[in-house]
């Protein structure tokens, strides 16, 4: 069975993330994405805007707290030529700067998710969760997260976005679609790239 358009059919995960003040101007950040069904694959890319906000400074061995907000997004109902049944199984990694060393992460908010998202501290990445589904079609916000920090003595923290390769990817996720009137997977992973430094915050 071969998928035409896979990587239409995926251009729907749109997190476009906006906060209040941050200590960095939005940016606009370009994943590149592998998807793979029925034994078939596809690259393509996706654009996604950020606003994260982070202290300017902090004192040494002090607290720094980033935040990022996710604005509200919609789900196709279909794309490509095919029906989006749904989205599950979502993870956005950010990892923990240098420089710096992990405390607590939040979630607070979101709508739409068709199940309980979570975060966590897996290896030296903060990891948001959205199980889904988020159904073909529907209007989802994810929520916002919060990471708590203890500086370092010296130096800088800056904060980027996950991933560097299909194999180490920051962004993946499952889109369930409609083939011949069967639910079929199609599993996208990527990374940005380029990388930005979202924020930075001086330490002293």
């Amino acid at each position: 069975m071969k998928l035409a358009g896979i990587g239409s059919l995926l251009l729907v995960p749109m997190l476009m993330f906006a906060t209040n003040a941050s200590a960095a101007a939005p940016q606009t950040i370009t994943y590149k994405l592998r998807a793979s069904a029925a034994g078939q694959s596809s690259d393509f890319t996706l654009d996604q805007g950020v606003d994260a906000s982070a202290p300017a400074s902090v004192a040494p061995n002090g607290t720094v707290k980033v935040t990022i907000d996710p604005a509200p997004n919609k789900i196709p109902a279909e794309a490509g030529g095919r029906q989006v049944r749904e989205i599950k199984g979502l993870a956005l990694k950010l990892p923990v700067p240098a420089n710096s060393k992990f405390q607590s992460a939040s979630l607070s908010g979101g709508a739409g998710l068709g199940g309980t998202p979570s975060v966590a501290l897996q290896g030296n990445d903060v990891v948001l969760s959205v199980p889904g589904p988020i159904k073909g079609g529907a209007d989802f916000e994810l929520p916002t997260v919060t990471i708590n920090l203890q500086a370092g003595g010296t130096g800088t923290i800056t904060t980027k976005l996950g991933g560097t390769s299909y194999d180490t990817p920051g962004l993946t996720f499952t889109a369930v679609v409609t083939v011949i009137g069967f639910p079929v997977n199609a599993a996208a992973k990527g990374y940005p790239d380029p990388s930005p430094v979202l924020t930075t915050t001086t330490i002293g």
